[in-house]
């Protein structure tokens, strides 16, 4: 969701390029810009849905956004094996905790390997 500031600057200077299977809408800059480097090239960005995480950038867009693509891939090109994303869920409840995790009892599963721990001699 974009602020007032930003849907101006976005209505001037910026020209849709397309939008991601969720709805996201992604701009280009009409004009290039001189970058730190003296290149010039075409500002990117993305207007989120409200209250949305930054990684919620599809694969197929991310790398167009940063420059390092000259068009975002088609959705066509994914992989089966590509899952789609999901939200970081790290401090949520729905975080992963391996088993022996303290979150999960602290209690391991015993182990039947032929591991034997080394000690020195003497």
């Amino acid at each position: 969701m974009a602020n007032l500031g930003t849907r101006i600057y976005t209505r001037f200077r910026g020209r849709l390029v397309g939008r991601d299977a969720d709805g996201r809408c992604y701009y280009e800059a009409r004009t290039p810009n001189r970058t730190g480097g003296g290149e010039k090239r075409h500002e990117r960005w993305v207007i989120y849905h409200k209250g949305e995480d930054a990684s919620a950038v599809p694969p197929e867009w991310w790398g167009w956004l940063h420059h390092m693509d000259a068009a975002p891939l088609p959705e066509s090109a994914r992989q089966p094996w590509q899952q789609p994303w999901q939200p970081n869920r790290t401090g949520t409840a729905q975080a992963y905790h391996p088993p022996g995790s303290d979150l999960r009892g602290g209690q391991r599963a015993s182990t039947t390997s032929d591991y034997e721990a080394w000690y020195p001699e003497g």
